[in-house]
């Protein structure tokens, strides 16, 4: 019986496209690494849909023709697009990376390619390479740049139809996927060649056809593995929902933190990978003229401690304008985050899960032999924490010491008055 299971498998390993072993090279261990030690990186969102002001997923949920959506392009030209504003914006955040879409589902690129003439340069008025502008300003103020890329496809007729994209009207008798596939990792081979170092590729739409009756092989252990060659220190994340596949280097949660599943789409097994939770800053991902909920400045450093306190990243989403701008709340919330990193950021910054798992009162981060309490909710002057490690000393971040005593299960810690704030940090030193 075990053989059996065994052999069943290898087979459904195989016939998803994973038929050899993955082995990191040494520059793409470090990449995950230096990664992980970042912490927070900006999500942007934007394409030919900010046009239309309904999120990214207008051609979908409004069934829009696919040869009606394609006009909007014709009238894409964000004048106000400053690459160097941007960057620097999110650096002053705190951000140390970005995420940019590339390609989303609706087919329109976002940088200029040879596959396809449905792109910011051939299609547009605007005629300029946005990426090309953004990853050389990222390598300029030293923010690495990451890039989103979409596996399915809303307009192409060679992409095989699968859950979503019933109502562009697409002639789906044209369905090829070698060459869809082909199209795919030759702009791939553009991204990864015409644009310097990129640190990962993130990839989005497995779920497209992971409900099939006939298993889809998406082909993805070529694919990852031409990325990995290419670019031996570029990681690859993949927003399929489900555990890691082979060849992937980052694992990615969407809208919840590593081990929740409040938005239903994260409830898949933690693994050793490094780990990014994706969310958004209001409601949708891009522009959405309506959408002006966004969450208070109190509520995304919470997250972001959180996230942190998963040993996780938090991909914080902005969906810049169709004239280019960044909204005027996203910049508001991205300074006083700022600030506030400025202030707390070693307790963030290059750490790892703290000793203890999330508490009622909050979580916990490490680095080297410093503990970091941040707690988010306490009721009383007083926390008693089971620690097995010794502690040498206990201090409010950038404050004054705590009191603090051993028990017979770790420490009591003794305020002057009830802890208070978005995030009160107490730092411990331990052995």
């Amino acid at each position: 019986m075990k053989k059996l299971i065994l052999s069943l498998a290898v087979s459904l390993l195989c016939f998803k496209g994973f038929a050899q072993d993955y082995v990191p090279t040494p520059e793409n261990l470090q990449a995950r690494q230096e990664f992980s030690d970042m912490k927070f990186g900006i999500f942007l969102h934007w394409g030919i849909y900010s046009m239309f002001g309904q999120g990214e997923w207008y051609m979908q949920t409004a069934n829009v023709d696919w040869r009606e959506y394609e006009k909007a392009a014709s009238a894409f030209y964000p004048v106000r697009f400053n690459p160097e504003a941007w960057v620097k914006a999110f650096k002053d955040a705190g951000a140390r990376y970005i995420t940019f879409t590339t390609r989303h589902h609706d087919s329109f690129s976002m940088f200029k390619t040879d596959q396809s003439d449905f792109n910011i340069v051939d299609a547009t008025p605007y005629g300029k390479d946005v990426l090309k502008m953004l990853a050389d300003e990222c390598h300029k103020q030293g923010i690495t740049l990451n890039l989103y890329y979409s596996h399915l496809d809303w307009r192409r007729e060679d992409y095989p139809l699968g859950r979503t994209g019933h109502g562009t009207h697409r002639d789906t008798t044209k369905a090829n996927w070698p060459s869809y596939y082909a199209f795919m990792n030759n702009q791939l081979t553009e991204l990864l060649t015409n644009y310097g170092k990129v640190g990962a590729i993130w990839f989005d739409g497995y779920w497209d056809h992971d409900q099939d009756s006939v298993p889809f092989d998406w082909q993805l252990s070529q694919q990852y593995e031409m990325i990995h060659k290419l670019q031996p220190s570029c990681l690859v994340g993949n927003n399929h929902h489900i555990e890691v596949f082979p060849g992937e280097d980052i694992q990615i949660f969407e809208r919840d933190v590593p081990g929740q599943n409040h938005a239903g789409l994260s409830g898949q097994a933690i693994s050793r990978l490094p780990l990014e939770t994706c969310q958004t800053m209001n409601g949708m991902w891009g522009y959405k003229v309506t959408d002006q909920n966004y969450k208070s400045t109190d509520e995304l450093i919470r997250l972001l401690v959180q996230t942190s306190g998963k040993g996780a990243n938090l991909l914080l989403n902005i969906g810049p304008q169709p004239n280019g701008e960044l909204p005027a709340t996203a910049l508001e919330r991205l300074k006083e985050m700022g600030e506030w990193l400025r202030a707390n950021g070693e307790s963030i910054y290059g750490t790892t899960a703290g000793d203890l798992e999330e508490q009622p009162w909050g979580v916990t981060t490490r680095k080297g032999n410093a503990l970091y309490l941040h707690i988010l909710n306490l009721d009383s002057n007083t926390l008693e924490l089971p620690l097995s490690c010794k502690v040498r000393s206990a201090t409010v971040l950038n404050g004054n010491a705590v009191k603090f005593k051993k028990n017979k299960t770790g420490i009591t810690l003794t305020f002057d008055q009830k802890p208070s704030g978005v995030d009160y940090i107490v730092k411990l030193i331990t052995k």
